[in-house]
């Protein structure tokens, strides 16, 4: 008999190559199949996600399932992983689960937030985890133009040319953007994401505090549904999967 458990877990994602397996590369998704592998006496057990995370991108809240025959507890499930696990992985949470949930296909929405340095000095310890951004910004014109991506959009603007995904039709349900000092934030929650969606958005944003663009920008953008109108791509290094949510959340 197999039992089903929903893990959350947490990792930086600076040495990286994503979240997904590649071929001779570290992955998140290795380290967490290793540790299972090792848990069960070298038997494979695959893990499904909630979704991938490119090389540098962070997460608070990611969410994976997994099958297994062995019965225990959640929280020995938890202590045993993260004695297998490397150091830059830590698991929030392990719980059972009803054999039916999946960890992609049942997602709710997702939270993600990107962070931001306005300082003018370089914080060489952030280097890995914070966008280094030292320009002046209209927040107003940045807050102005977040309320322009609410609702269901076509977001081909918003997504890198690469994508194989044919229904670029999204829905943001919030976007807010917080100044604390010299730190600023981003927090989006929509009910998914495509590939350097949050990015690029952010990166749009980031040209529109300069100027470069102005907040009345977002619908000719989304309108052209040409990835060449909308802004630079922010790094990866600045984005966090920050949380998951289900219909049991």
């Amino acid at each position: 008999m197999m039992n089903r458990l929903k893990c959350i877990l947490t990792y930086d994602g600076a040495h990286f190559e994503g979240y997904q397996i590649q071929k001779e590369k570290r992955t998140v998704q290795l380290e967490v199949q290793k540790a299972l592998s090792r848990i069960h006496k070298g038997t494979e057990i695959k893990v499904s996600a909630s979704g991938r995370t490119d090389a540098g991108v962070h997460a608070v809240g990611q969410v994976l399932h997994y099958d297994s025959p062995l019965t225990i507890t959640d929280a020995a499930w938890q202590k045993a992983l993260n004695a297998h696990l490397p150091k830059d992985i830590w698991v929030k949470k392990v719980e059972s689960v009803s054999g039916d949930f999946h960890a992609r296909f049942d997602v709710v929405k997702k939270e993600y937030r990107y962070k931001v340095s306005l300082a003018k000095d370089f914080n060489v310890f952030d280097r890995a985890q914070v966008f280094h951004y030292p320009y002046p910004l209209d927040l107003e014109a940045v807050t102005e133009a977040c309320g322009h991506f609410l609702g269901e959009h076509d977001f081909t603007s918003f997504c890198s040319a690469k994508t194989e995904v044919e229904d670029k039709v999204r829905t943001i349900y919030s976007i807010d953007v917080e100044l604390k000092g010299e730190d600023l934030e981003f927090r989006i929650v929509g009910n998914g994401f495509l590939y350097n969606m949050v990015r690029i958005i952010v990166g749009t944003l980031l040209e529109i505090g300069q100027g470069k663009k102005l907040p009345r920008d977002i619908f000719s953008i989304l309108e052209a549904r040409d990835r060449g109108a909308a802004g630079k791509t922010a790094p990866a290094h600045g984005l966090y999967l920050w949380n998951v949510v289900y219909d049991d959340n």
